[in-house]
């Protein structure tokens, strides 16, 4: 889990329109946000690390999830709209954000 937070997060920047294009435009600051998650991510990964902040970094985990879920949600319209062949891809990412918030609280119970 700490690997996979780490590699997300160098993604915000490394391919950074990719998360621009997916967000909602009612949603304001779309660079800054992308840049936050993607620190966020890092950060929350790293407190993982270390049973005395892995709780909150789950928790943190598990925010950043909720928060970033408009966003996916937002892909999925883009490439519906779009008429993308990887709109499947976009539809899978909806439920898989449940599954995320699964992990980090598993992860979180299982390492106290």
């Amino acid at each position: 889990m700490i690997i996979f937070y780490i590699l997300a997060g160098i993604n915000h920047f490394w391919n950074k329109e990719f998360y621009l294009k997916m967000m909602p435009p009612w949603v304001p600051w779309h660079n800054a946000l992308v840049i936050l998650s993607g620190i966020g991510e890092i950060c929350f990964a790293i407190l993982l690390i270390f049973p005395s902040t892995r709780s909150v970094a789950a928790w943190c985990l598990i925010v950043l999830l909720i928060a970033i879920f408009p966003a996916n949600v937002q892909m999925m319209i883009n490439f519906w709209n779009t008429s993308n062949p990887n709109l499947w891809i976009a539809i899978v990412r909806l439920p898989l954000q449940i599954v995320l918030i699964w992990w980090a609280y598993g992860f979180k119970k299982k390492l106290k």
